[in-house]
This record gives C-alpha cells, sequence and structure tokens, in this order.
C-alpha cells in the first residue's frame, strides 16, 4: 500500500473516526527520524521537479497542483516552507486565498481560482482554495444553500476538466483537533515574535469549530472523486505532517514519471562549436 492509498478518506467518512494523531505508514519512530527520512527524499523531489519543468519547456502539456486545507494552525504554512522548500523555488508556485475582492466577488467563484493556476511545467500550491466557497460562506452563512450546495457539483466538474487538461491535483485536508489547536494558538500568544501569527478573529473562527468539522466532512464526502481524490493528514504531529505531504508529492511525481527533453541538436557538432568559439585574442 503507498500512502496515497491509506490516506485517502472511504466513501461517507464520517471525520470523528480519523485520528489526527495517527502516523499511518510512517516507517521511522518520531520526529528525529521524520526530519531525515523528510530530508533524504530532497534528492529525488527536486530532480523530479526539474524534470517536469523541463520536459515542460518545449511540449507544454503538464503541471501539478498540491490544494492545502485545514482550520487555523493546521500547518498550511510550515508545509510550505519544510516540504517545498525540498525543490527549485523557481519551479513552484504558491497562491494564498484571502477573503474576495470586489472584483473577484463580481465573477463566478471559481474566476479567481483560474487566475490562480500554475503554468506547465510547475507545481502550484493553494493556500486555500476553491473549497473556501462551500466552507466559509457555509458556516458563517454568507450565502444561503441554494448557493453554495451547487458548488460541489461545479467543483467536480471544474476537477475533472483541469485534470483531462494535463493538471494532476494534491488535495491535501491537514486534519488537527480542538486541543492541539489550542495548544499552538497559545504558543503565539506567549511568544512575541509570534504575535504576527495571531489574530482575535482566530478565536471567532474556533468557535465554530464543529460547524467547519461538519462542512469539512462534507468536502471529503463530496469531493472525493477519482480524478481528485481528498488526503486526510493527520496534523497534529508537525514532523508527520511534513513528511507525508513530502511523501504524497514524491509519489505522485514517480508516477507522473516525467522526462529530460531530447535536445535538438547534434551533440558532437556543439561540443566541438563550443570549444571553437572563443575568438583569438587580437
Amino acid at each position: 500500500m503507498n500512502l496515497r492509498t491509506a490516506l485517502r478518506p472511504p466513501a461517507n467518512v464520517d471525520i470523528r473516526d480519523c485520528d489526527p494523531r495517527a502516523t499511518p505508514l510512517f516507517p521511522g519512530k518520531g520526529e528525529d527520524d521524520a526530519a531525515r527520512l523528510t530530508e533524504k527524499m530532497a534528492p529525488k523531489l527536486d530532480t523530479l521537479q526539474e524534470r517536469l519543468y523541463a520536459e515542460n519547456k518545449e511540449n507544454p502539456t503538464r503541471n501539478v497542483l498540491v490544494i492545502l486545507q485545514g482550520i487555523d494552525t493546521a500547518g498550511k504554512g510550515g508545509i510550505i516552507r519544510h516540504v517545498f522548500g525540498l525543490v527549485d523555488p523557481q519551479g513552484v508556485k504558491i497562491h494564498a486565498f484571502k477573503q474576495p475582492t470586489e472584483e473577484e466577488l463580481a465573477h463566478d467563484f471559481l474566476w479567481r481560482i483560474e487566475r490562480a493556476l500554475p503554468g506547465r511545467g510547475m507545481i502550484g500550491i493553494f493556500d486555500r482554495s476553491q473549497y473556501e466557497d462551500v466552507l466559509v460562506v457555509r458556516v458563517d452563512e454568507i450565502v444561503p444553500p441554494q448557493v453554495w450546495e451547487p458548488r460541489f457539483d461545479a467543483i467536480n466538474e471544474w476537477e475533472e476538466g483541469l485534470v483531462a487538461s494535463g493538471t494532476t491535483i494534491i488535495k491535501c485536508f491537514l486534519h488537527i483537533d480542538p486541543a492541539t489547536q489550542q495548544e499552538r494558538l497559545l504558543a503565539r500568544l506567549e511568544n512575541p515574535s509570534k504575535h504576527w501569527k495571531y489574530s482575535p478573529g482566530d478565536v471567532k473562527v474556533r468557535r465554530k469549530w464543529y460547524k467547519y468539522m461538519e462542512a469539512y466532512q462534507d468536502v471529503l464526502n463530496r469531493c472525493n472523486t477519482d480524478t481528485a481524490p481528498w488526503y486526510v493528514i493527520p496534523s497534529n504531529h508537525k514532523w508527520y505532517r511534513n513528511w507525508a505531504v513530502a511523501t504524497l508529492l514524491l509519489e505522485t511525481l514517480q508516477d507522473m514519471d516525467p522526462q529530460w527533453p531530447v535536445g535538438g541538436f547534434d551533440v558532437a557538432e556543439q561540443i566541438e562549436a563550443v570549444k571553437t568559439s572563443l575568438p583569438a585574442e587580437s
């Protein structure tokens, strides 16, 4: 069994059955092993990412989109630093979705998502995503159910089209429990260097914890397609979370198996041209 199989939730999953403390298929014993094993993936990830970029330079057909969703403090930023810092930043495009602007609100909810998609050969990372439009708008009652309900089908159809056009999607739900969130929020408040990470609004969102979990459960059950499956990442242990997302990315890129493009020139001829290209000194 690979990690993608282990972390994909079953049909009609009850989110309460997903243990955020679990460490499925982890081959080590804890944090030190996780750091070593994650770092060990770096050369493979770096080479595969470079091959993906190079392959698409001449024939732009494929890319990867990683979607990170989770409640505050679940670790979206940590994953971006610790996992995607393992590859060349020139091949990565990160987009964090905030509250929609007036211009974005004037369009269909997928309009701003389309504009943020990575180019061919790139690995795109969405810090939050189109799923905010069936999560936040539902929990905060920004729009009525007759508006957000049809969006599940719209998202599935949109993702199916995206995959058909050459994008491989990795959707990660970063799952933590309320006690872990409390611990992480308090750690931010107790450390002045982390106050910038904290907002009083975090408490308002925390008070809606169970409404958010209900909304996330619907997302997992209604948008967990074979074309674009969800993965539930147990995220109480930051070290496991990082190792798991790095492993998902590695498994995906290995299956894609991008290839170095063949040069459109005679190699021997160009070697000779390079050796003889410097003009004589005058």
